[in-house]
């Protein structure tokens, strides 16, 4: 690609319009699936209570004692087929205590018990349920890997989109009147009365626009899921130390201290009672020892993410082996919770119900834009707009560029991909392609 610099925005303009086009019809099909299925899966917690609410809860009976959480756990163990990993402690006294089993590819199998009788209430097998299905919809389209590379490589270029998008509508004296003044139809409203062509291509146009930040926001926060970037991510937490410290989220390399072969483990209650004291915010997870030489490890799931920590503790002495804190946690990887948490909703009912209206209000817009294009495209072409003749993008373009290349592997391969196909139907295209 030839740099230079076209003296005339107009026709950046107008070249930018013909990849923003193509941008939209390599993802807006998939984004919107992903809008619907994004939607629901905001729900998972709700629906899940609703469906398994007879395992999940149980009737307060005051008049009793619960039952001791090592009883519980004895009790959920002689009713699994399988190890269990951890225990996750109630936090009101209408819930059933939650134990999770050894399974594979890291699902959620739980044993509920009810901690007044000490009997199984029921269980939960998340590969058999309703939301497993909605989320590997979302994140892989149901095609296991392969799904996952087709959703990154449509967020990758969905990023395309939405730039493009933003620099193709950015206000120009055409929202400007003969007195000077802003029109309001095609900035802030959508137009009703200049026919279908107008009006479908203002409802695109404001709602996308008005919501791309948002968008873009949501979308930083699925991105750590993905394959290519995810691992890229990874890779540079690692390599710069902004990730997890060690024995975060596994205890690794730390050991219980075996004196005799007669030594027995703590009861799961007094492993507790040393969390406790520590006073942990929200939802508290013990993973279990597995072996002679395994640890306690301790870890609590806070509303804010400063208030987490993790403790491991010796299963025979209770001795606090290793505590680390959120402050020892890197910013690449608070950046990237923090967004993970934004797009899933989990900011209180506020952050649910604005991801829900952003996903919504964008489904909306990508039907308009499809009904816009179809309404606007040749019969019998694909009716991409075509750039001016002899154009060549400017070493800015060139650089914006080479960033989402860097950025989004993705993109890269594919935007390659369509470059070396372009030239290769160059001499065919003619006036067809612009």
């Amino acid at each position: 690609m030839r740099i230079s610099k076209d003296p005339n925005p107009r026709n950046l303009r107008q070249w930018l319009w013909k990849w923003h086009v193509i941008a939209g019809l390599l993802c807006l099909p998939v984004m919107a699936m992903l809008c619907v299925t994004g939607s629901i899966y905001l729900f998972k917690d709700n629906y899940n209570d609703y469906r398994y609410q007879d395992a999940r809860f149980v009737d307060v009976d005051s008049s009793i004692s619960t039952a001791s959480y090592q009883a519980q756990l004895e009790t959920a163990q002689d009713f699994s087929d399988h190890p269990i990993m951890s225990v996750t402690l109630t936090t009101n006294e209408r819930q059933a205590t939650q134990f999770r089993q050894h399974a594979k590819a890291h699902a959620r199998n739980l044993v509920y018990v009810n901690p007044y009788n000490n009997e199984v209430s029921g269980t939960f097998k998340q590969p058999e349920s309703l939301m497993y299905t909605v989320r590997k919809l979302h994140g892989e389209l149901l095609l296991g890997k392969v799904g996952t590379l087709v959703v990154e490589l449509v967020a990758s270029w969905f990023i395309v989109l939405a730039i493009t998008g933003i620099y193709i509508w950015w206000p120009t004296r055409s929202f400007v009147d003969k007195r000077g003044s802003i029109q309001k139809g095609g900035l802030f409203t959508v137009r009703t009365k200049n026919g279908k062509r107008t009006f479908w291509r203002d409802m695109h146009s404001v709602l996308a626009f008005w919501m791309s930040i948002f968008m873009l926001i949501i979308l930083a926060g699925g991105m750590p899921w993905t394959e290519l970037f995810g691992d890229n991510l990874k890779w540079v937490q690692k390599q710069t130390d902004t990730g997890y410290p060690k024995h975060w989220r596994n205890a690794k390399g730390l050991s219980s201290k075996v004196t005799s072969e007669k030594q027995t483990p703590l009861a799961l209650d007094k492993v507790i009672e040393i969390a406790n004291d520590k006073n942990l915010e929200g939802t508290l997870t013990i993973k279990l020892p597995q072996d002679n030489k395994g640890v306690f490890s301790v870890s609590n799931r806070a509303f804010w993410l400063e208030q987490q920590q993790v403790l491991h503790i010796d299963q025979y002495s209770g001795e606090l082996i290793k505590a680390l804190t959120w402050q020892q946690v890197g910013i690449l990887m608070e950046l990237r919770q923090v967004f993970m948490r934004l797009h899933q909703g989990e900011y209180g009912i506020a952050n649910l119900v604005a991801v829900l209206l952003v996903a919504m209000t964008f489904f909306v817009a990508i039907l308009a834009s499809l009904i816009s294009y179809f309404l606007r495209k040749p019969k019998g072409e694909l009716g991409l707009p075509k750039p001016p003749i002899g154009f060549q993008a400017d070493k800015f373009v060139l650089i914006a560029i080479v960033i989402l290349a860097v950025l989004f592997p993705a993109f890269a391969v594919s935007a390659a991909l369509i470059f070396v196909l372009s030239l290769l139907l160059r001499p065919l295209r003619k006036s067809k392609f612009g």
